[in-house]
């Protein structure tokens, strides 16, 4: 069994990932803005703390005695989304503190989460460069988190991380097929699908049994 400690425990991903790994019987860390919202997540047997993700004091003192860390973060806290109040330098400071934190505290392996907008499409571009592929309006969001994975690439410290793009089409009630592919830097087929659970089975495998080191895939499901 493994600790694990999983930042944004509340979101959609969070909770995929945190059923997974206790489902597979690791002892769970979940980190929240606010535990009072989350009280259902530590029914299910989750130490629930409070954390920032960008601080890289609190994160060392959450993450110590763990051996992995997932980032499925999100700088919004509901499904009402201000882009005009996004931080452009949110992911980045999430990569900052979760980096430091980790080899702070000895924690070897990090996995996070990617978006599928920072992907290349069939003409090389990414997608979040193709205006008919990707809304204008979201892509603050798009390049902010880019601006994180830049900010992973750049690293050369102890800590081993890794990023999983799912595709545009996550499915919150999808079944768990236990089933994935990965790729690499350009987009799978916009027919490509996840869901939540698949992409937390794909989250805790490479947590239990790494293959893939300091880089990004896609992972994905093609019907």
């Amino acid at each position: 069994m493994s600790g694990i400690v999983i930042f944004g425990a509340g979101g959609r991903a969070g909770r995929a990932v945190t059923a997974e790994a206790r489902g597979r019987g690791h002892r769970v860390t979940a980190v929240v803005r606010d535990p009072s919202k989350y009280g259902d997540l530590e029914a299910t047997g989750v130490s629930l703390v409070r954390g920032d993700v960008t601080d890289a004091e609190r994160t060392f003192s959450i993450v110590r005695g763990h051996d992995a860390a997932v980032c499925a973060v999100t700088p919004f806290s509901g499904p009402q989304q201000d882009f005009s109040a996004l931080d452009p330098e949110f992911f980045v400071k999430a990569v900052d503190a979760l980096l430091a934190g980790l080899a702070e505290a000895g924690v070897p392996r990090l996995v996070t989460i990617g978006l599928f907008a920072n992907l290349k499409g069939a003409d090389g571009r990414l997608i979040m460069d193709d205006p008919s592929l990707f809304p204008a309006h979201i892509r603050p969001f798009a390049a902010a988190h880019t601006a994180g994975l830049h900010r992973l690439r750049e690293q050369d410290g102890p800590v081993d991380w890794l990023m999983l793009t799912p595709p545009a089409l996550l499915e919150a009630d999808g079944p768990r097929t236990g089933r994935y592919r990965t790729g690499g830097e350009t987009a799978p087929p916009m027919s490509a699908r996840l869901s939540y659970a698949d992409l937390a089975v794909a989250v805790i495998d490479e947590i239990e049994t790494p293959r893939h080191h300091r880089t990004r895939i896609a992972v994905f499901n093609l019907s």
